[in-house]
């Protein structure tokens, strides 16, 4: 499945503290510790936010032994009062098995909470599960319903499946250019694969005009950053351009790429 991360939706900087020779080890400890109390207390209160805290320090095991069960406990917690973000991380949580046998069911269940109340996230988890046939029949329309939902509010995984789904005419009607739209709105964020997925348009044709300076450039960037096949494969569809250009296009396409900055929402 994709987007397999927990959603982090709270910063804990104020939980991990700093170590310098100004802060012994046991002063770490002891704020800690007290952090940790006055958490608890205020989850077991009904805080959400603080109960949410709570699930992803247990969760992470900062601080605090790894338990799976024990963050559960605080996403459901506030799962229960109507918090999204407990909800979304709930449903990954029934997703993945962590802490609670795993029920794809119950994670749709969840992840539904939270999409209708507009998280995006959640919607983006909706239209994989639909997308997959997870917990769900499989139902490519309510798929792309859920995407562009998730799309429209700038999430970047959801705005590359639908221009996936666009250029194969799955759940949509087959349009490059409107796959060309979200692959664009995606590659402006900074994310490697919208940017590859577009310089593959912008190589071939489909959707916009060809363009190899362009297809160079966002070539160059998605193998900047990125790892693994994608950047290999980006470095190999940079390189096959390139055969395919002056050295003063390649200089362009580089200049380009060296100026570019994302854009975000």
């Amino acid at each position: 499945m994709s987007d397999t991360k927990l959603m982090l939706t709270v910063i804990l900087a104020i939980f991990l503290l700093p170590t310098c020779s100004q802060n012994p080890a046991s002063e770490i400890e002891s704020s800690r510790q007290a952090i940790l109390a006055r958490l608890k207390q205020e989850a077991e209160q009904g805080e959400s936010t603080a109960q949410i805290q709570l699930g992803l320090i247990y969760l992470n095991g900062e601080g605090v032994p790894q338990d799976y069960a024990e963050s559960v406990r605080w996403f459901r917690a506030a799962a229960e009062q109507g918090d999204q973000r407990a909800q979304v991380n709930l449903g990954y949580m029934y997703r993945d098995g962590l802490g609670i046998p795993q029920d794809l069911a119950k994670s749709v269940r969840w992840y539904r909470m939270a999409a209708e109340q507009g998280h995006a996230s959640a919607q983006n988890a909706l239209g994989v599960m639909y997308q997959s046939g997870y917990g769900v029949s499989r139902d490519i329309r309510e798929s792309v319903k859920w995407y562009r939902m998730a799309a429209k509010q700038g999430h970047a995984d959801a705005q590359i499946q639908l221009g996936l789904l666009n250029a194969n005419g799955e759940g949509v009607s087959q349009s490059y250019a409107e796959s060309a739209k979200w692959f664009r709105l995606a590659a402006n964020q900074g994310d490697a694969s919208g940017q590859l997925n577009l310089g593959r348009l912008y190589h071939s044709g489909n959707g916009v005009s060809q363009n190899y300076v362009q297809a160079h450039m966002w070539y160059k960037l998605a193998a900047s950053g990125s790892r693994g096949e994608l950047r290999e494969y980006a470095s190999q569809s940079r390189d096959l351009v390139a055969s395919k250009m002056t050295s003063e296009e390649i200089y362009e396409a580089q200049s380009l790429a060296a100026k570019w900055r994302p854009k975000r929402k």
